[in-house]
């Protein structure tokens, strides 16, 4: 596990492709409820615990690139649906390395209960966790697991 260096309250949620089409894109798959739902759901639970969160979503692999580098030394952790970039973006996944915070993979469905190809997680490597399967409730999931580490990886606690 990778210490936090970060000081803070402040979690970056990055919502990958197509994810803006939460609600109407394979609802039987995904949920009805739209990605705004699950920021609203995220954004409650995040001050429930005491942190802040800020919500990016793209469609373009280097935007959430430059998004990762821009929460380096003012986010304490990152949450990151990358969507179908999960199984083949290398470049995300040296840019998640490089965060000196706590990061969550998350998925809405359990990638491994698909198609073969969506077996594999590039981002897993560099995740303190994951969490799939859950669908919207997910979201309240990893804000939950990114207090729990943070409180775990404060200065003065054991």
């Amino acid at each position: 596990m990778r210490a936090v260096s970060v000081p803070g309250t402040l979690v970056v949620l990055l919502s990958g492709p197509n994810l803006d089409l939460l609600g109407e894109r394979e609802p039987e798959v995904y949920g009805r409820d739209r990605l705004a739902d699950h920021v609203a759901s995220a954004t409650e639970e995040a001050a429930r615990c005491g942190l802040e969160l800020e919500h990016h979503q793209s469609n373009h692999e280097g935007e959430l690139v430059d998004l990762v580098h821009g929460a380096r030394g003012r986010a304490a952790a990152l949450i990151v649906n990358a969507g179908a970039l999960t199984h083949y973006s290398w470049s995300l996944h040296d840019a998640l390395a490089a965060f000196e915070g706590v990061v969550v993979e998350l998925h809405l469905s359990n990638p491994a209960a698909r198609e073969p190809w969506r077996h594999t997680s590039v981002v897993a490597g560099v995740a303190d966790g994951t969490i799939t399967g859950f669908g919207g409730l997910g979201y309240s999931l990893a804000v939950g697991a990114v207090a729990r580490l943070l409180a775990e990886r404060a200065p003065g606690t054991t």
